[in-house]
């Protein structure tokens, strides 16, 4: 574990006044998605200013094979027990022994793609923006329109969570805004000045190793007054399922593994850690509460539909 398994950045890495943007990657097998998304980064137009730095947190599909290859790629060994936050913290780490003033982290996954320029759009909304964290707009390519997510809204008080894009018309889903503001940004391609990354803390991945933990570091930023941002011009592909499905788990999986975003354990720690200090104390509370009554509402939806066949 820890293990580097290609070439330090400190062999091509020239002092230059261009910033750096640190490529964060935490990946487990999926190799084919892997190299598509190093292909897609390779191809960027601020190519030459950006590392790419993939977690393989014990991939047994070649993927380290793979990335013992790539001259271009630094690649980072986790034993298969960092999950998303623990290997997004340990890419941070190595952005941080490696970074200058004004250097860039991306978190990105590797079952996306985006054109050309994205990384270059990234960087000019967040300049424009004053130093903001921007994130990226989701594209399905089979829909149209296809665009499918802007980014989360978060109402601590209710304890919920809902995407901007279900507040859109059809007109605004077909012609978006160029920029929202949004209270978290996910992992899915959020572009974070390192700066924050000094000045407000790393990953909590005691509390949050997997799901919510890009949420929590993306709304401790807000709090300190960094603006956030999505650009519908800087758009990630991705397929229709990313991951977080828990319809085929069992009921106790889906409310305690960490594969699931469902898991109540993690939702209380993430609600307590981004409320304010009576928001953190009835949260349990609030989150039975509120669970119930949605418990309620869908069975009563569910009579509804059943009665009308």
């Amino acid at each position: 574990m820890g293990k580097r398994i290609s070439r330090s950045i400190e062999n091509f890495r020239p002092r230059q006044l261009s910033p750096m943007i640190f490529v964060l990657i935490p990946v487990f097998n999926r190799l084919p998605h892997t190299k598509r998304v190093v292909e897609a980064l390779r191809h960027q137009t601020l190519a030459d200013e950006i590392r790419i730095v993939i977690i393989d947190d014990g991939s047994t599909d070649g993927t380290a094979s793979y990335l013992e290859q790539q001259h271009d790629v630094i690649g980072l060994r986790g034993n298969g027990n960092l999950w998303w936050g623990g290997a997004i913290q340990k890419g941070l780490k190595y952005a941080m022994a490696h970074h200058q003033s004004g250097d860039y982290v991306l978190f990105l996954n590797n079952d996306t793609w985006f054109d050309s320029d994205y990384v270059e759009t990234l960087i000019q909304v967040s300049r424009d923006a004053g130093g903001a964290a921007v994130g990226s707009v989701i594209h399905e390519d089979d829909k149209d329109p296809p665009l499918t997510s802007i980014g989360p809204r978060v109402n601590l008080n209710r304890i919920a969570v809902w995407d901007l894009f279900n507040e859109l018309s059809p007109e605004q889903i077909r012609n978006p805004d160029p920029t929202y503001q949004v209270d978290a940004l996910s992992g899915r391609g959020t572009l974070y000045p390192i700066e924050m990354f000094e000045r407000y803390g790393h990953m909590r991945t005691f509390w949050l190793p997997h799901y919510l933990a890009d949420y929590e570091i993306a709304m401790r930023f807000k709090r300190a007054g960094v603006p956030l941002l999505v650009s519908s011009h800087a758009a990630v592909h991705s397929p229709p399922v990313y991951g977080n499905d828990v319809s085929n788990m069992t009921w106790r999986a889906r409310l305690f593994s960490r594969r699931s975003s469902s898991n109540i354990v993690r939702r209380l720690a993430f609600y307590m850690l981004v409320g304010s200090p009576l928001q953190r104390i009835t949260a349990p509370a609030r989150m039975a509460c509120f669970a119930f009554l949605r418990s309620i509402h869908q069975l009563k939806i569910s009579i509804k539909g059943n009665s009308l066949k």
